[in-house]
């Protein structure tokens, strides 16, 4: 069983986060371990296994990104980590300039140049999130897998963008030095 279905929600990149939060709670007072503890050996773990469940499920379907990568998994659009489909060359091409820009902060770092980065960082999170957000916005899976890959490429790209802001927000520190 995946996760909307032990919510009973229907598989989708947007999640109506009210009912989301409204089930979750009543699946954590039906399931919660303290609640069952007259109860036998047996139902201790099974209760201890479904209010589990309830929580990993509740933080991958409220977090925009877990869900996102939730579906890509449970369609089998999504590898195991390390065996991912390689990023498109034309986006490792693009990203040049960006990590250029990270070396030269590194050696010398300067708030103008910093900001010029994060910048172009923000660009291309946004131009990608516009190019996939149809699918976001009504993929359901009466769809099919297909729309699904160019999600995956959406979600790969913006995981590399944010090591790129992480190495960024290193540099941020260091500018106030």
């Amino acid at each position: 069983m995946n996760y909307f279905e032990f919510f009973g929600l229907p598989v989708s990149f947007r999640v109506d986060e009210p009912a989301l939060r409204r089930i979750f709670l009543e699946n954590s007072k039906k399931f919660h371990p303290d609640f069952h503890t007259l109860a036998n050996e047996s139902e201790q773990a099974r209760m201890l296994e479904l209010s589990t469940l309830n929580n990993e499920a509740f933080k991958t379907l409220s977090d925009p990104d877990r869900r996102i990568q939730y579906v890509l998994k449970i369609n089998g659009i999504l590898g195991e980590e390390g065996k991912q489909t390689p990023l498109p060359q034309e986006f490792l091409m693009e990203m040049m300039d960006i990590n250029e820009s990270l070396m030269e902060l590194e050696f010398d770092p300067d708030a103008g140049r910093y900001m010029q980065t994060l910048k172009s960082v923000e660009n291309f999170e946004n131009a990608l999130y516009e190019d996939v957000r149809p699918v976001l916005e009504s993929w359901t899976e009466a769809d099919g897998p297909e729309p699904l890959r160019a999600v995956r490429d959406y979600f790969l790209k913006k995981r590399y963008l944010l090591r790129i802001r992480e190495n960024l927000s290193t540099f941020a520190s260091r500018l106030g030095d």
